[in-house]
């Protein structure tokens, strides 16, 4: 099941409540093409993945958490266990990272669009 969060302190609850679970949130809008492609898939997994927690922020109903996370481009979605992120990540901020240091040193913070293989890989990879 996806729960809708509306601002920080329903975030903040859900972090708490998931102790050591994955959560998963996704932001995205009601108008966003993209996203009304990819919701459907996002709450599949929220049903095959029970122990992982999923998660909707509309970022034009909750814009102050869209500002705290940064959010650039919908849908974007960000995992987070024991309250910290854990991993997000993009195609891009990837080859720039790799071409900078000539490898991947650190995690990369952003996944952005609607590849819902790469989505449900990295929940696998974190469950």
């Amino acid at each position: 099941m996806v729960q809708n969060i509306r601002d920080v302190d329903e975030l903040k609850a859900l972090l708490k409540s998931a102790e050591n679970k994955l959560v998963v949130i996704e932001f995205s809008a009601k108008w966003c093409g993209p996203c009304k492609r990819i919701y459907p898939l996002f709450h599949e997994m929220s049903v095959q993945y029970r122990n992982v927690l999923f998660a909707n922020v509309d970022v034009d109903n909750a814009q102050e958490l869209a500002q705290i996370y940064h959010i650039k481009a919908i849908p974007t979605f960000q995992m987070f266990k024991q309250a910290q992120k854990v991993t997000l990540f993009s195609r891009i901020k990837r080859a720039i990272c790799c071409f900078r240091s000539g490898s991947l040193s650190e995690p990369i913070f952003e996944l952005c669009g609607t590849d819902a293989k790469k989505l449900e890989e990295k929940i696998r990879e974190l469950m």
